[in-house]
């Protein structure tokens, strides 16, 4: 870690909101903490999307400047043909690069860490003076970077996927090996993996990321109320305090015949897949969670940028994949929990969610960082 030293200034530029979602600042906070254990600064730089995760940030104790948006969003003057989600930037990428040099132009920065489909080799290489190296982290493999490091924690990703997408120079962490996830994931692998040799469906964590904002934590309770799973099922429902539809699903629960509990921005979030015989979530960045804790999963499609890796995980058996925007919704959840009823099914999942990652991703990502940053200094 010679070469990541303490007071180095690390920029994080990433988004959340009622449209991106939680998942972008989650795991870059996982990556700040840990660089803020090894003595670093951490900056992030948000857009004031309604939704966006400050409050969370500065919980952590990191500084964090928002960027103001002067045009309305839905004017369509942030649409880029060559960028896919260029809508989530709120502004045009020129606007936000404006922005951004102002804020990077008041301290030294080490690493400016992007994540951010809206992003791409422009924006980065129009920002790229202002520090001393760029690190984008990715899961689209749909648009090129200017950077010296690129993070995809994909499954089924391949370095070749990037090949004329990146500089020949930039250091790629390709799989989810480098998944980011907390330490209390890791801590929690042995006695998870232990507790499922002989699994019983009994308790069911549903969590379908921090905003959830088409309700379809609704349609899911709505499937199970409606399901054969015994009323002794425990029912364990994790939602954001910017959920929209909250308050909608507290009372819904109430109804419900199984014994439900309703929590709000947990911090116990590993603790909970532990308890858990069988997640049913988004396909987001908790999908590596679930897999260090081996925790079984009907692995719920959101958008379209989460259905290649939601794919690889249900052909290498570590979930069930099915499609929120099929009128089928209820109808697949159904016939996914009458597969996973029994132990062996449950047992089988469960090894192969375990053989994705251990939970060791962030030191591998902090310690390329560190090596990235000799390497250029040689």
């Amino acid at each position: 870690m010679n070469e990541l030293v303490q007071g180095s200034i690390v920029v994080f530029r990433v988004d959340g909101s009622l449209v991106i979602g939680s998942g972008h600042i989650m795991r870059c906070l996982t990556l700040a903490v840990e660089l803020s254990r090894k003595g670093c600064r951490c900056i992030f730089i948000c857009r004031n999307h309604e939704g966006h995760l400050a409050t969370l940030v500065c919980s952590k104790g990191f500084e964090l400047i928002l960027l103001e948006t002067s045009i309305d969003e839905s004017s369509g003057e942030t649409r880029d043909a060559l960028v896919t989600h260029s809508d989530w930037l709120g502004v045009p990428w020129q606007e936000d690069s404006r922005q951004t040099r102002e804020v990077l132009s008041q301290f030294s920065v080490d690493w400016l860490i992007v994540d951010h489909y809206a992003l791409d080799f422009r924006w980065e290489r129009s920002v790229i003076d202002l520090v001393g190296r760029v690190m984008v982290i990715d899961d689209l493999a749909d648009r090129s970077h200017e950077c010296d490091l690129l993070l995809d924690q994909n499954l089924g990703r391949q370095e070749a996927d990037y090949n004329q997408r990146v500089p020949a120079y930039c250091r790629r962490l390709i799989g989810p090996r480098y998944a980011l996830l907390r330490a209390e994931f890791a801590k929690l692998r042995e006695v998870s993996r232990q507790r499922r040799l002989k699994p019983q469906l009994k308790r069911i964590l549903i969590s379908l990321g921090g905003v959830d904002a088409t309700n379809i934590t609704g349609r899911v309770l709505n499937a199970l109320a409606e399901s054969d799973l015994p009323v002794e099922t425990e029912l364990d429902i994790v939602m954001g305090a910017s959920a929209p539809y909250l308050e909608e699903v507290r009372r819904q629960a109430v109804r419900l015949p199984f014994r439900t509990t309703v929590s709000v921005d947990v911090t116990d979030m590993a603790e909970r897949m532990y308890s858990a015989d069988l997640s049913i979530g988004a396909a987001g960045s908790t999908s590596w969670e679930r897999c260090c804790l081996g925790l079984p999963t009907v692995l719920v499609i959101l958008a379209d940028n989460q259905v290649s890796g939601a794919r690889a995980l249900h052909t290498w058996g570590a979930a069930i994949a099915i499609d929120h925007t099929t009128e089928a919704l209820e109808t697949d959840l159904s016939a996914s929990l009458i597969v996973l009823s029994g132990s062996k099914a449950l047992q089988r999942m469960s090894n192969a969610a375990a053989e994705v990652t251990v939970g060791d991703g962030v030191g591998r990502v902090v310690d390329a960082l560190a090596e990235v940053a000799g390497d250029m200094n040689e």
